[in-house]
């Protein structure tokens, strides 16, 4: 049986990761439309990967227009276990700096995209527990690595997940602040959740490239001042995957990896056929 692979999902610099060999672009066809790319299949530390750049190879897809139903299940279809995610985010705390590193574990939704970022309906009802959105063994690994390569670390946090592609509102920002959230993004939240649905032990490097503008007393976030934190951020991401991939385990058997086990509410029976076809890949060991 060929071995669980571990996905990355991240910006399009994350693959030049040394030690990422046997590179292969494979194109993958979803029931849900295109994913953000072509997906990169490799191996790095002797364990089989999968990368995809979140917003494609040069960064042409907005949040907004993140198709993750799409991405998940070309993930998922790839037979990858794990999602490691490497991400930028603004900070709504003074102690969170630019170039820390947040091992978020809460999300707040700020979308109104909840349709989008389930594979369930059209005759299957299922309802994931998701009080605990991110996979607590993975997010573990990383932390303890970033730790361990000295990283500006700090261990858990409430990502608020708006929509974008504005930045936010100062009386937003000002609001997020002061209910004691820790980061601003617009991407990780619809990721965590398909994750799930598909059985994918998900955790997310959430890498802040600035303050958001609750903060007056820093400048206020540019194109520019993200980029050049992005690219700081970009080679602290790169060793703690590296240093990550080979403790994740061989066999995806922790809580995630059965997350639909007691959550799928429609009996076998009724399943509808056209629907069953397009979550094959989720929905394979329960046929």
């Amino acid at each position: 049986m060929a071995k669980a692979r571990i996905g990355i999902i991240g910006g399009s610099g994350l693959y030049h990761i040394e030690g990422f060999t046997k590179q292969k672009w494979v194109t993958v066809k979803t029931p849900f439309g295109p994913p953000s790319d072509h997906l990169l299949t490799g191996e790095l530390a002797g364990r089989p990967v999968v990368f995809l750049p979140r917003h494609g190879r040069g960064h042409r897809i907005l949040p907004g227009e993140l198709n993750h139903r799409a991405n998940v299940w070309a993930m998922k279809s790839l037979g990858v276990a794990w999602i490691i995610s490497v991400s930028a985010v603004g900070s709504l705390q003074k102690r969170l700096r630019p170039r820390d590193i947040v091992l978020v574990d809460q999300f707040l939704d700020r979308t109104k995209k909840g349709a989008e970022h389930t594979f369930f309906g059209k005759g299957i009802v299922a309802h994931i527990a998701f009080a605990h959105p991110i996979c607590e063994e993975l997010r573990q690994l990383l932390l303890a690595r970033a730790r361990a390569n000295k990283a500006r670390t700090h261990d858990g946090g409430t990502y608020v997940n708006m929509e974008g592609p504005a930045f936010s509102t100062r009386a937003d920002s000002l609001a997020n602040h002061r209910d004691g959230f820790d980061v601003i993004g617009m991407t990780n939240l619809g990721e965590a959740r398909c994750a799930r649905e598909a059985e994918i032990a998900y955790a997310s490097l959430a890498m802040v490239t600035d303050y958001d503008c609750w903060n007056e007393d820093e400048e206020h976030v540019t194109v520019d001042l993200i980029l050049e934190n992005l690219r700081r951020n970009a080679e602290q991401a790169k060793s703690i995957v590296a240093g990550v991939v080979p403790q994740i385990p061989l066999e995806p058997n922790w809580p995630c990896h059965d997350a639909l086990r007691n959550s799928i509410m429609t009996d076998r029976k009724l399943w509808p056929a056209a629907t069953v076809r397009a979550l094959r890949p989720i929905l394979a060991k329960y046929l």
